[in-house]
């Protein structure tokens, strides 16, 4: 099946080795730069622009980039998910990027994860420092690689930040702290499992154990539960692909963040495992197989359309030329009853072929 994939984003190093992944099992591969995407919406409804123009037809698009994206992102899958295949829902981006409506979704679907507070006032923030047990982290919504995590081990030392971050007037999370010896586990799901993990463990002094502050990644084997995990918050924020970062803690894994946009070198470089080999033939399949449903579900319409137009037919379509072989659609086969046992008479001129079926009589 020769199909057409397109991958929007920033030119990430991570987006290249997926681009290169995926021209193993593509026909074509496009890399577009999110900066050159627009989308338009007139009267006549939406349309997304590349450099000006309308986008061309892909079977596959993977769309990603950072949380300043986010209303673009969204906007570009609403509209181009409708006649191509995108791994991640348009709502995915303003979730995805926001930790207060990830933590959110994440609960609505009982995933497991660290008891979270967030606070409207400076003054209402004050009463939950007051009353909460110590270490804490506090959040701002958006932020990746562990930018904007900050640890406070006294209620001292979270009022200091709780000034600070008034000041800035931005809304942040307050979450429980889970000592975990400064590790986390970090686990890449495609489609219905986790192709990839590795523990990751912060540097000395460091808090944040991604592999942008500094941390260390080695493989890790995590089990069935934490796999069920992991794969159930994808699907919660309705991602085909996306990093999952977890704590073990005493009650078992806890779900500290999920990354839609995900680095892939660490992980890669940890494991030793090609996981932009697994998203792309990943994409190829999921790809195939909504290609190869919407081809039968066409069939089936030029049927029940067939059926309705009386005794004589006219179909528009390709020939699928094989050697010396035409093979016809599935379509005519079954219209004109015809079959491999059957003797034919072919008529041919430049541009014409007519075939009937030998009468004995």
């Amino acid at each position: 099946m020769v199909l057409k994939a397109a991958v929007i984003s920033l030119g990430s190093k991570s987006s290249k080795m997926v681009i290169k992944a995926m021209q193993k099992y593509f026909k074509v591969v496009d890399a577009l730069n999110l900066k050159d995407i627009e989308v338009n919406i007139t009267s006549k409804g939406p349309e997304v622009l590349h450099k000006g123009q309308p986008l061309e037809q892909y079977d596959c698009i993977y769309a990603k980039g950072s949380f300043r994206y986010a209303p673009l992102l969204r906007a570009i899958t609403n509209v181009a998910s409708k006649n191509s295949y995108m791994p991640l829902a348009p709502d995915t981006f303003t979730i995805g990027h926001d930790k207060i409506l990830t933590h959110l979704r994440l609960q609505k679907h009982s995933i497991p994860m660290p008891h979270t507070y967030l606070s409207a006032t400076s003054e209402s923030t004050k009463k939950v420092l007051e009353k909460i047990n110590y270490p804490i982290i506090m959040k701002f919504p958006s932020g990746t690689q562990g930018k904007g995590v900050m640890f406070a081990d006294s209620f001292a030392a979270a009022s200091s930040m709780l000034d600070a971050l008034t000041a800035l007037r931005q809304p942040f999370l307050i979450q429980e702290y889970i000592e975990t010896g400064s590790t986390d586990i970090r686990a890449i799901v495609v489609g219905d499992k986790v192709v990839a993990a590795m523990q990751r463990t912060a540097e000395l002094g460091e808090k944040r154990a991604n592999i942008h502050a500094g941390g260390v990644g080695k493989p890790y084997k995590i089990d069935a539960y934490m796999q069920k995990v992991a794969v159930g918050t994808a699907k919660a924020l309705g991602a085909d692909i996306c990093a999952v970062d977890m704590l073990e803690s005493v009650k078992g894994p806890v779900v500290i963040e999920v990354n839609i946009s995900p680095g892939l070198q660490g992980i890669t470089e940890a494991t030793k495992i090609d996981v932009a080999a697994k998203i792309a033939r990943f994409l190829h399949q999921k790809t195939g197989e909504i290609v190869d449903k919407k081809k039968k579900s066409q069939s089936a319409e030029i049927m029940r359309e067939l059926s309705s137009n009386g005794p004589k037919k006219e179909i528009i379509t390709n020939l699928d030329v094989r050697g010396e072989r035409i093979l016809l659609p599935a379509v005519i086969s079954n219209e004109s009853k015809l079959s491999e046992k059957d003797e034919v008479i072919i008529k041919v001129e430049k541009g014409k072929i007519k075939i009937e079926k030998l009468s004995l009589k």
